[in-house]
């Protein structure tokens, strides 16, 4: 029964993203190390979910916020400090790339997983 909740929920996410991780990677030829992104999981369907958070500040022109939450299975694990490509069907189709900002919260069907904007490789 469990099951059958899950992959029906599931059916209900449009998106899909692709998580990265960097690795080492050392070159046959030099033997110099380097890093570079490595696809952990791709093609993962998913939902994209976005927040308008309230004015906080004081002053003349108050910053808006906005939170980002990726539903996820809660079989799939993100590695911390990845970085997460949401692809979602359009038209037009738009690609987002963002970094986990939080931990995940975990629940039976499902994982819900605070981003962030990407900005570089840590």
């Amino acid at each position: 029964m469990v099951n059958a909740h899950k992959k029906a929920l599931e059916r209900m996410w449009k998106d899909r993203c692709t998580i990265w991780q960097r690795v080492e990677a050392t070159d046959p030829d030099t033997n110099l190390t380097d890093f570079r992104e490595e696809a952990v999981l791709k093609d993962q369907p998913c939902k994209l979910s976005f927040e308008k958070l309230p004015a906080a500040g004081t002053g003349h022109a108050a910053a808006v916020g906005q939170g980002v939450t990726l539903f996820l299975s809660s079989e799939v694990e993100v590695p911390a400090g990845c970085k997460i490509t949401v692809r979602r069907a359009g038209p037009p189709e738009r690609e987002f790339v963002f970094a986990q900002s939080g931990a995940a919260a975990v629940f039976t069907h499902h994982q819900e997983i605070p981003l962030a904007l990407w900005q570089r490789w840590a």
